[in-house]
């Protein structure tokens, strides 16, 4: 059960000007390929399927399920254990379809937590309660499940959460460091939900790249695995991010607390609480790049695939990311595709709009002028590249000169962060709408 997620290119007033040749037709298809490899949906009943053994000796089920690809995974879990399902919860920016009055659905709150969160966070540590070693608690997680299932730690409000959140997002926070200072503020993160059950199973859908790739602990702040973080890292994040001054007084005195040993820590290894907590990646990107690769082959592509997720700021690394293709010899005749996948992240200095998919083609620009006949994509497989309607952005070779002779300006773009806009006016954006699943950003490159 695939959704039917095809990538398009937005009207702009200079789209036509793109010299004849050009490969639009082939990165739609590389990109949709990617998008449907990554499906929600598939992804779960493959992995249910894989470890169907999980669930011969239980009676009932209860669910929670959190994060952008929760409607596709709960639909894959009741197409194979409707029966079983007692009741469930469900937090997600966007009501899931067609569920019964098992589930109790919030409509929660991503980037940044919201009352919807907090309701849910709530429903599911009750949830969690309710089960036994014949009725476990499975846990659905997806990218944003951090933002979308929230209980503040007590002392704290959702207000102070928000203002943690945006300060670390304003400051560019790398995923991980992130997370620590998230379940050091929350009584559901860090284990915390699967210390209340007698038994889980969380199947996972990883948008995280570093610093270990899929690592559980990081995958929605690791409501169900044992933190190994502390209050000294979640401190020592907050000062990375030139915020620990700033932040509000009640989550600062959290943080202090448990540096002094006066706050209780979140789960840590070899708590007994987890001994019955099971874990299984459903996917990740690495199924993203394997739809990618298989459709750039059947299209004649000699494809090289970087392996290593891609890290860093987002216009370095798109430039770097051209560069390295162009400094690798082709064979005579042939057509390559290089690709990658990862997510990059953008320190924010000026005040346009965008996101880090469109920066890293911003980025390339002038790398991507020196190729004739290249053609570049970057775009996040959840649909959503910064505050704007577009997945992210595609360029070529005569992008940077078209872009001149129509009066845009690319430096100041980047000064600005203003990337939308530029590639909107050139009608190259990549608009998908939200694909109900999330496992980073796809950068596919045409040679």
């Amino acid at each position: 059960m695939v959704r039917p997620t095809e990538v398009s290119l937005t009207p702009g007033a200079h789209r036509n000007e793109r010299p004849p040749g050009s490969n639009d037709a082939a990165l739609r298809a590389i990109a949709t390929a990617a998008l449907h490899a990554c499906d929600a949906y598939a992804l779960t009943e493959r992995a249910l399927t894989r470890h169907s053994s999980d669930f011969h000796t239980v009676e009932s089920l209860y669910v929670v399920a959190a994060g952008k690809a929760a409607a596709g995974m709960v639909r894959a879990l009741l197409d194979a254990h409707g029966a079983r399902v007692r009741a469930g919860v469900v937090a997600s920016a966007a009501r899931p379809p067609a569920l019964d009055s098992r589930f109790q659905v919030f409509a929660a709150g991503h980037p940044l937590p919201n009352d919807g969160s907090v309701g849910a966070g709530r429903a599911a540590l009750s949830l969690a309660g309710r089960c036994r070693d014949d009725a476990p608690l499975v846990v659905l997680l997806s990218g944003g499940a951090s933002a979308l299932l929230a209980v503040p730690a007590d002392g704290v409000s959702l207000s102070d959460k928000i203002a943690v959140s945006s300060a670390l997002l304003r400051a560019g926070t790398a995923i991980a460091p992130f997370n620590a200072v998230r379940k050091h503020l929350s009584a559901i993160k860090g284990g915390q939900l699967a210390a209340r059950a007698r038994r889980s199973i969380t199947f996972a859908i990883s948008d995280v790249h570093a610093p270990v790739e899929d690592d559980p602990a990081v995958i929605g702040s690791g409501p169900t695995v044992a933190d190994a973080t502390t209050y000294g890292d979640a401190l020592r994040a907050l000062r990375d991010a030139g915020v620990a001054d700033s932040i509000p007084s009640a989550a600062r005195a959290r943080i202090d607390a448990g540096v002094r040993g006066d706050a209780p820590e979140t789960i840590k290894p070899g708590d007994p609480r987890l001994d019955r907590a099971a874990f299984i990646v459903a996917g990740g990107r690495k199924d993203a790049l394997d739809g990618a690769e298989a459709q750039a082959r059947a299209l004649g592509y000699d494809v090289e695939r970087i392996d290593a997720p891609t890290l860093g700021e987002a216009r370095d690394t798109g430039r770097a990311f051209v560069e390295r293709a162009a400094a690798v010899a082709a064979s005579p005749g042939r057509r390559r595709c290089v690709l990658a996948a990862g997510e990059t992240t953008v320190n924010v200095r000026g005040q346009g709009t965008g996101g880090r998919n469109q920066e890293f083609v911003l980025g390339a620009l002038e790398a991507l002028s020196r190729l004739d006949g290249a053609s570049l994509a970057s775009l996040g497989t959840d649909g959503i590249d910064g505050p704007t309607e577009a997945a992210g952005a595609m360029a070529d070779s005569s992008t940077l000169s078209r872009a001149r002779a129509a009066g845009l300006d690319p430096v100041r773009a980047l000064a600005e962060n203003d990337a939308y806009p530029f590639f909107r006016a050139l009608g190259d954006l990549i608009v998908t709408g939200p694909t109900g699943t999330n496992v980073g950003d796809v950068q596919i490159l045409l040679l």
